[in-house]
């Protein structure tokens, strides 16, 4: 669009560049890519943001990875940043402090051209989860329950402030995974006020200011906190020692249900359009009302994506896989987020758990969060999810996706079945 009119990045130094989508993650080699169409797409991106002195990391480079995953760890998202991609997860970056949210190619040319952007005023939204998370509760869990809880257009027109006692608890990779699904909320940003966990997060990370630039940094990003009287339009509460670890039954990531739950009677819906769908949903995922969630049987497993690809993630699943093996009916795929938690990972030897285990582990990239790589779920098959999206052929035309937590995944490969990870852990 920029070379059509004419013109170059305003400002290249302010943009980075990172193949994820569509690459390949049982190699680092582009020309394995079946696609000719995706692969220069891949291909388009290192050689444009190259000419154009963007940042660029590329396949080979330990710090590629999923452009969510990676920002944050290079330290390129910090507080106070208005920070956008053409990706809906750009949500994710609004952990550090940050408006972040995802816009379309036109938009994104006019960004790299300008280094502005036009936007209507949101509405705003506070979602405070109080009290301490149970056991084996995470913070996937709880942004399942806060969707289950407003609905996937409960937050349209809004952004949304997480706050409260349990979201002041988690670390940043968990604040990372709640911000990440504020867009399945309808939201347009999901951000989470900077505070020492956020600092210590960013110390010393490569784009970073350092020395007397780091001193003047904190004190603008101390002063970011939202008031203490503060009015928002519309506040939420949530009560973290009443969660559970949760999982979906449907098609949209509203459809969520403690583990220990049933899948529900589309008759008990309050209204026509709500019986509809989940008709609908049931039909698609060939579910029946009534049948307990641990009694549905997996076939794939994917442990991954900008939601939950990150070293802490990859950790929780491994402390349920550690000594077990997987049933033998179900295929499991480990994809670490970026080059730097797969080297992180195998520091520590969980590579070896997950492929003793008898996991497959992969390169990084988004993989089967969206299957445009290859990376599929075959259809009719039912897959245990990390990612964030269970849509109608998210993971491949017919594949029927049940999100849930890293550790949760990792029961499911275990048993070959939806199963509650609190017994396993006991």
């Amino acid at each position: 669009m920029l070379r059509q009119r004419g013109l170059v990045p305003r400002a290249p130094e302010r943009s980075f560049a990172t193949p994820d989508h569509y690459v390949p993650t049982d190699s680092r080699d582009l020309a394995t890519m079946a696609d000719p169409e995706k692969r220069a797409m891949a291909e388009a991106l290192q050689s444009d943001a190259r000419s154009a002195g963007i940042t660029l990391f590329p396949l080979g480079d330990v710090r590629q990875g999923i452009v969510h995953v990676v920002a944050p760890e290079q330290g390129l998202s910090r507080p106070g940043m208005l920070i956008v991609c053409g990706d809906s997860h750009t949500s994710t970056h609004g952990a550090l402090g940050a408006l972040a949210f995802g816009i379309g190619a036109t938009e994104v040319a006019h960004v790299l051209a300008t280094q502005s952007i036009w936007q209507r005023r949101p509405r705003t939204l506070r979602v405070n989860v109080e009290g301490t998370l149970p056991p084996a509760v995470s913070a996937k869990d709880i942004i399942l329950a806060v969707i289950a809880r407003i609905g996937a257009a409960g937050a349209v027109g809004h952004v949304i402030e997480y706050a409260g006692s349990a979201i002041r608890s988690l670390s940043m990779e968990g604040r990372l995974t709640v911000c990440n699904m504020s867009i399945e909320a309808g939201a347009r940003a999901g951000l989470i006020a900077p505070d020492d966990t956020t600092f210590s997060y960013l110390a010393g990370r490569p784009h970073v200011p350092r020395g007397a630039e780091w001193d003047k940094a904190m004190a603008g990003w101390r002063s970011l906190a939202t008031d203490p009287d503060a009015a928002f339009d519309r506040d939420v509460t949530l009560d973290a020692g009443s969660l559970a670890p949760m999982v979906t039954w449907g098609t949209s990531p509203e459809d969520a249900l403690p583990i220990t739950g049933r899948v529900p009677d589309p008759a008990s819906a309050g209204d026509t359009a709500r019986r509809d769908a989940m008709r609908r949903a049931l039909d698609y995922m060939g579910l029946t009302p009534g049948t307990a969630l641990t009694d549905v049987a997996v076939d794939r497993v994917f442990i991954g994506s900008c939601t939950n690809g990150r070293i802490e993630d990859l950790r929780a699943a491994a402390a349920v896989v550690s000594g077990r093996k997987v049933d033998p009916r179900v295929k499991a795929w480990v994809v670490p987020g970026s080059g730097l938690v797969k080297r992180e990972a195998e520091a520590a030897g969980l590579d070896r758990i997950f492929l003793e285990a008898g996991f497959e582990w992969r390169h990084p990239g988004c993989s089967m969060c969206l299957g445009t790589n290859g990376d599929q779920v075959a259809p009719g098959q039912r897959c245990a999810s990390t990612s964030n999206r269970n849509f109608v052929g998210r993971q491949g035309p017919g594949a029927r996706t049940h999100l849930m937590s890293p550790a949760m995944a990792a029961a499911a490969a275990l048993r070959g079945h939806l199963s509650d990870v609190r017994e396993l852990l006991r």
